[in-house]
């Protein structure tokens, strides 16, 4: 038997290992799908290089580079391309190119050595790749088959999302936040059924990831309407062609879903937890249990929205601070809608620690009763 698991386990890290070179191999030399033209840096020399200060005293370096690329794709394919590149030491958006790097290129006309052409950003693809790998195998590391099924469950969830987005923006007579409430509703069947399994537990976790996401949905809503959206700034929607608010809601919907659900789901497996090992323990002992351990995580997770709505802010924070804008212009333009954000989706998280433990009570209640 051990040595029958020990030949499983080769085959699947084998098979494992070997779909990561494959795939990294393939996006590494796929420049035959990109209609834009690739190039790889075959010789990079710094000709200019000057410090600038703006009148706040703000310092940075400016460089010039002369890049010689080949050209990876195209009928183009293998002739080299004189290209500039101009970066500042501080990289906002702008960087250096090294020696093999893949770039994508315009090419502009040819020359008597070599084409020209301008730089139009960096080949990712084969970094995305690699920080995707050492996700997926982390994941089945640390949970094996639960973690599996919690990857099947992403994929399923991204691809469900990106199709429903597609046919939103495709159809006028479709609501965001009807569609929305589609997806989270899915989102949370879906999930919770796959990494927590078809069963009682999981049933109790649904009803109570969905009553304390809408609920926070349903408190946002009324407070916007009585202070008429005083106070939120939708400045950064203002190339959407849709109605700013309700395109806020729908992302307070889904944005506050993910704590929500594993607030949900950590309460209500612990009181069933507790409830196989002493099916004995009163009702009342299963709440306050209940109670403490939604108070250990309560704070943790309303940290979590906020540095993860608030992190996306950082650049322009700071751009704004070393430009010398004042703090509070600071917070109510780019910060109103990230602070409402995580403001809700904290709601949602203390709304739902009461609903899971009375689910979850009232579920092995049942339980109970039928026995």
């Amino acid at each position: 038997m051990k040595i029958k698991w020990k030949k499983k386990a080769f085959f699947i890290y084998g098979t494992i290992l070997l779909c990561i070179v494959t795939s990294m191999w393939f996006v590494q030399n796929n420049f035959y799908l990109y209609e834009q033209s690739i190039a790889e840096v075959v010789e990079a020399t710094l000709t200019v290089e000057q410090e600038t200060v703006d009148s706040l005293e703000n310092k940075d370096h400016l460089f010039q580079q002369q890049l010689i690329g080949e050209i990876k794709n195209g009928v183009q394919k293998g002739q080299l391309i004189l290209l500039e590149n101009q970066y500042a030491s501080s990289g906002t958006v702008d960087q250096e190119y090294q020696v093999g790097d893949m770039i994508f290129v315009t090419i502009e006309s040819e020359g008597d050595q070599y084409y020209e052409g301008r730089i139009d950003g960096p080949k990712r693809d084969v970094y995305v790749l690699g920080a995707a790998w050492l996700f997926i195998l982390t994941v089945l590391i640390v949970g094996r088959k639960s973690g599996l099924f919690s990857l099947v469950s992403l994929l399923v969830n991204v691809l469900v999302l990106m199709v429903a987005m597609h046919y939103y923006t495709s159809l006028q007579n479709v609501g965001l936040l009807l569609t929305c409430s589609g997806l989270v509703i899915f989102f949370t069947i879906v999930s919770l059924i796959l990494v927590s399994g078809n069963n009682e537990k999981t049933y109790a976790a649904i009803i109570a990831t969905l009553a304390g996401t809408f609920s926070a949905l349903l408190i946002a809503y009324i407070v916007i309407v009585l202070t008429g959206g005083k106070g939120l700034r939708y400045e950064e929607m203002e190339f959407i062609t849709r109605n700013p608010q309700r395109v806020f809601l729908a992302s307070i919907l889904v944005g506050s879903l993910g704590a929500v659900m594993d607030i949900a789901i950590t309460i209500t497996s612990s009181l069933y937890e507790l409830n196989d090992k002493n099916n004995s323990i009163p009702l009342k002992n299963l709440k306050i249990s209940g109670r403490e351990i939604g108070k250990d995580i309560m704070g943790t997770m309303a940290n979590v929205l906020f540095f993860a709505y608030v992190s996306g802010s950082i650049p322009m924070i700071l751009l704004y601070l070393k430009n010398g804008v004042a703090v509070n212009y600071i917070l109510s333009m780019n910060l109103s809608l990230e602070l409402t954000r995580a403001l809700v989706g904290s709601i949602g998280i203390v709304l739902t620690i009461p609903i899971s433990i009375y689910t979850a009570t009232y579920f092995i209640q049942k339980r109970r009763t039928v026995k």
